[in-house]
C-alpha cells in the first residue's frame, strides 16, 4: 500500500473523556498504542497530523470545554507540536472533523493533501462520519481499524449492539460502499517505511 508524502493523518476526540466510564464497554485495548505508532510515524517522516477536538455543548458531558474530559489523553498531548511536519487543531460540536474550525476541506485543499488517514475514538461515530464526508468530498481515505476504538450501544427497539459488532459494521459500509479503505495499522506503517 503506498501513503502519499503529505497524507494527512487525522486524529480524532483521543479525549480523556472518553475514560470517564460513562460510555460502557470498549473494544479493542491496543487501539491507544496503535494511534501512538502512527502519530510517531506521521511526525517521525514529516507528514501533516490534524488533532480533532469535540467541545461538547450537550449539558453534563464528559467533552464539555473547560472540563478535564475534553483536554486530549496524556499520549497525544505529549506529541503535539513534537512533529516535523505541519499541524492544526480542528475543534468541532458535531460528529464530522470537516464541520469544525479551521475548515479542515480548506486546510486540506490549501496543502494540496488529496490523502487521509482516520483514527481515534469513536469507531462508528466521529470517526466514521468524518470518513464518510472526506470519501464525498473526493480524499482517497484509508481507515486503520485496529487505531480507534467505539462502545457498546443501545438503539431502538431494543436493540443493542457490542463495540465490536458496531466496528464490524462500520467497516462493512465504509469499505464496501467504497467511502474509505478498510486497512490495518501494520498496512499503513509498511506505506509509510523509508
Amino acid at each position: 500500500m503506498e501513503i502519499e508524502e503529505n497524507a494527512a493523518l487525522i486524529v480524532v476526540d483521543v479525549q480523556k473523556g472518553f475514560e470517564s466510564g460513562s460510555w460502557g464497554r470498549r473494544d479493542n485495548p491496543e487501539a491507544e498504542g496503535n494511534m501512538a505508532a502512527l502519530i510517531d510515524r506521521w511526525q517521525e517522516t514529516g507528514r501533516p497530523v490534524v488533532f480533532v477536538r469535540h467541545d461538547s455543548r450537550q449539558a453534563g458531558s464528559p467533552l464539555a470545554p473547560g472540563t478535564e474530559g475534553n483536554a486530549f489523553k496524556d499520549f497525544v498531548e505529549e506529541r503535539r507540536g513534537a512533529g516535523a511536519g505541519p499541524e492544526v487543531l480542528v475543534t468541532k460540536t458535531v460528529n464530522s472533523a470537516f464541520y469544525g474550525e479551521p475548515d479542515l476541506d480548506a486546510w486540506l485543499k490549501g496543502a494540496g493533501i488529496g490523502q487521509l488517514v482516520i483514527l481515534g475514538i469513536q469507531t462508528n461515530m466521529c470517526n466514521e462520519t468524518t470518513a464518510r464526508m472526506g470519501g464525498n468530498l473526493g480524499y482517497d481515505v484509508l481507515f486503520p481499524l485496529d487505531a480507534m476504538h467505539t462502545f457498546d450501544l443501545a438503539g431502538p427497539f431494543g436493540w443493542a449492539r457490542t463495540a465490536e459488532e458496531l466496528t464490524r459494521a462500520t467497516a462493512v459500509s465504509l469499505h464496501g460502499g467504497r467511502f474509505a479503505r478498510v486497512v490495518t495499522t501494520e498496512d499503513v506503517l509498511e506505506g509509510t517505511a523509508a
